[in-house]
């Protein structure tokens, strides 16, 4: 692994780095973010092989972070960058939680956990809450070296749906008058949960090839 990060760091090749996801929308957010690093983001959707998804069973955003990052770089041998992220709703004592992606059940789409959400909501004749956007992020390379990172977003849940952008519970989530399914993708990352993680992992990993130094003659 340091031989590939030292190639990097002198520009004669990227470092592949999987991106434990599928989500497109994640994967976006990701390459923008890394843009200028001397990395190739591959997600799992691109990778030839399937594997079977590992059992998320932490309790925390964080530790389920780790236990993605850990799985798939033991599965495919390369170094791994995983989120974990999830929305945090006031009015429903912090839930979903780490269950965001799986809120209206396994295999449950977005539209299925928004109808939850609203239905939740709607239970307690609560038309807002206060709410709050977490991601955690843990990148793994081949070495076992570990870096973390972690941002957060607060807004507001209204059970009005706005804009077209973005994923997720994203048309639900207001910052100001507007959701991040409103924003563009640069309006998002630079005030986003997701964003801001990313954008200290960036400077983690740019100390991560600082460190590594050039190769050796």
């Amino acid at each position: 692994m340091k031989k590939n990060v030292q190639a990097a760091v002198k520009g004669q090749e990227k470092l592949k780095i999987v991106i434990a996801t599928k989500n497109q929308g994640k994967v976006r957010e990701m390459l923008n973010a890394f843009r200028e690093l001397p990395v190739e983001l591959v997600s799992l959707a691109d990778l030839p092989e399937r594997y079977d998804e590992p059992v998320e069973d932490g309790a925390t955003f964080q530790a389920n972070s780790l236990i993605k990052a850990g799985y798939y770089q033991k599965q495919t041998g390369m170094a791994c960058l995983a989120d974990d992220s999830g929305l945090e709703v006031e009015a429903l004592g912090g839930a979903p939680g780490v269950y965001s992606a799986r809120f209206a059940g396994e295999n449950a789409s977005d539209a299925d956990n928004n109808a939850k959400l609203q239905q939740e909501l709607n239970a307690l004749g609560r038309e807002t809450s206060p709410a709050a956007y977490q991601c955690a992020l843990t990148f793994i390379d081949a070495d076992g070296r570990v870096l973390t990172a972690q941002g957060f977003c607060r807004g507001e849940i209204r059970l009005e749906a706005r804009g077209e952008n973005g994923f997720g519970y994203d048309p639900y989530f207001y910052v100001g008058e507007r959701t991040m399914a409103e924003m563009t993708l640069q309006e998002k990352q630079a005030i986003s949960h997701r964003g801001a993680a990313l954008a200290e992992m960036a400077v983690l990993l740019r100390g991560y090839f600082e460190e590594c130094g050039p190769v050796m003659a």
